[in-house]
């Protein structure tokens, strides 16, 4: 999911194209023999020492209302919620053109959790095993942020991201222009994965080393990005994949990407059966 858009006016992209997955042959289990498990999360409880929530009207002028009730684990699944549900907005200011704020209430809550500030790593394989919800209007995502800098700067990771039919496969950095990132993006219809059942549970995970950053769903290749390219035209920051990123998880709902959910049956659910992080002994 997406990103710190606030104020971006545009944006700058490469291999923003639809892509027939790269098929691959056991990537997954090829890759991690290199890697040891640093830290994971199977979900017996929300741990709040390590996962933070957001609340509020956050980016994208998504519909949904982020607060803390919306995620929680049930059978060793920790699920972010989305409801069709009136939440009052506090930031609320009559004629006000912020879109924050020209709204009394969110039509929608849902749940967004993250590790900013207790959990990060630099390089690695980052993996969650999960189900999406593919209704139209419905924004899943497990993606990751820098944890020095101002978006886009500081560099953002869309390892799962899905809306409108497409599941997206993103790295994004900072152009010459504050707030407009460079996106080195690829989409995968879900036309294309007419073989995957997605009402069950897949595993999405990247392997990011310091010469490149490769995602996958299960043994496709969706996307593979060379940090010999995503260098900042702007910010103290040269590279933003070259310093530890934290990890985010939520749900929205609608906003600039997501579609009209209106006609979807809520409530609606993005299930997490476990976060895991493998690094190797030794960076390449």
């Amino acid at each position: 999911m997406a990103r710190f858009r606030l104020a971006m006016v545009g944006m700058v992209a490469i291999g923003l194209t639809a892509c027939q997955p790269f098929r691959t042959a056991s990537q997954r289990d090829d890759a991690k023999s290199d890697y040891v498990l640093v830290w994971s999360d199977e979900f017996d409880q929300l741990d709040t020492a390590i996962w933070n929530f957001e609340e509020g009207l956050i980016r994208n002028e998504e519909l949904q209302y982020y607060q803390r009730q919306n995620a929680y684990v049930e059978n060793g699944v920790l699920m972010l919620e989305a409801r069709a549900e009136q939440v009052s907005n506090p930031q609320f200011e009559e004629h006000s053109d912020w879109w924050q704020k020209r709204s009394p209430y969110a039509p929608y809550s849902s749940g967004s959790i993250h590790t900013e500030g207790t959990k990060s790593w630099q390089y690695g394989r980052f993996e969650v095993r999960a189900k999406v919800d593919t209704s139209l209007g419905l924004w899943p995502a497990f993606w990751t942020l820098g944890i020095e800098g101002e978006w886009p700067g500081r560099g953002e990771i869309d390892i799962l991201e899905y809306y409108r039919g497409r599941f997206m496969a993103n790295a994004a950095w900072a152009s010459a222009k504050r707030w407009e990132p460079i996106w080195d993006m690829q989409r995968t219809e879900l036309s294309e994965l007419s073989d995957i059942d997605f009402d069950a549970y897949h595993v999405w995970w990247m392997d990011w080393t310091p010469t490149y950053i490769r995602i996958y769903l299960d043994d496709l290749l969706l996307n593979r990005i060379s940090l010999r390219h995503t260098k900042n035209k702007l910010g103290a920051i040269e590279n933003p994949f070259h310093q530890p990123h934290f990890i985010k998880l939520n749900l929205a709902v609608g906003g600039k990407a997501g579609g009209d959910p209106s006609g979807t049956t809520f409530p609606a659910r993005f299930e997490v059966d476990y976060v895991r992080v493998y690094q190797k002994q030794t960076v390449e």
